[in-house]
């Protein structure tokens, strides 16, 4: 028996067929860059105490999502250039690096920045900068050093608490970071908007850049001789939020929806 399927038809199922692909792609498209993001923001400014002496390196020193390392190159590179850490040191994440295959953190600025890091590094909350130089008490090394977690085939959905666990035999993360310390100091109304990933007016930009990430694109204007910049998050289609800063502060949120053709919808608010 031979069945005939009219064409009209044939045409729709496999229309409907194309647009299932597509949307699928674009839900994983979405997942990736939010999964980047999480890494970005889990992993940055993070504080952790040195568990083992960390060597200098002018190249990121291996390290396996096993949890083993190899200590022959470790010790090459202490006696090439010295140490970064001792054990009991404390180190920051300056700089995160997501790959397919491999995620690379910087310490102290690595390598590149020339002196001590101890005598210059600050910290900044808000706008605020400390000239502190060892917030929690203990030693801070003299230089910095990069540590790349390398993983067999790809990073597939690790998270930043799973990167820190796995990081656990040379890197104690479990004190509270910087980011937790400095959020407890925010109003509480700001400290939910960062638990709903939202940005609200009166904000600070690292508070807006600890509730959506950093931001896709900035721009600058002049408003009634008071100098604007807005922040761009996501971009079309899908959501893309615009938040404006006069000075430091957030003076306007507005939450769109946008097209790929360029047309845009306000998202209303929850109260509306």
């Amino acid at each position: 028996m031979v069945f005939r399927i009219p064409l009209r038809a044939l045409a729709a199922f496999l229309a409907v067929a194309f647009l299932g692909d597509a949307s699928l792609q674009g839900d994983t498209k979405k997942l990736s860059q939010d999964q980047h993001v999480e890494l970005i923001r889990g992993l940055s400014s993070e504080y952790a105490t040195a568990k083992i002496m960390l060597p200098n390196s002018r190249k990121a020193l291996p390290f396996e999502e096993n949890g083993t390392w190899d200590k022959k190159k470790w010790e090459e590179a202490f006696r090439k250039d010295g140490q970064a850490a001792r054990a009991g040191d404390m180190v920051q994440v300056t700089k995160v690096d997501v790959d397919d295959d491999a995620i690379t953190l910087q310490l102290n600025d690595g390598m590149k920045k020339k002196g001590s890091w101890r005598d210059k590094v600050q910290i900044s909350m808000g706008g605020v900068t400390t000239g502190q130089t060892n917030p929690q008490g203990v030693n801070q090394p003299r230089t910095g050093t990069a540590i790349v977690l390398k993983f067999k085939d790809t990073i597939g959905d690790v998270t930043s608490a799973q990167v820190k666990k796995m990081l656990a035999p040379v890197l104690d993360f479990e004190k509270h970071s910087a980011s937790e310390n400095y959020t407890d100091t925010l109003p509480p109304e700001t400290q939910q908007a960062i638990k709903e990933k939202k940005a609200i007016e009166g904000m600070d930009q690292e508070a807006v850049i600890l509730a959506l990430g950093r931001p896709l694109r900035k721009t600058r204007e002049t408003k009634d001789d008071v100098e604007q910049e807005t922040w761009q998050f996501g971009e079309p289609p899908g959501r893309v939020i615009f938040v404006t800063f006069a000075g430091s502060k957030v003076v306007h949120v507005r939450d769109t929806y946008a097209q790929m053709g360029g047309s845009v919808a306000q998202i209303p608010s929850p109260d509306h």
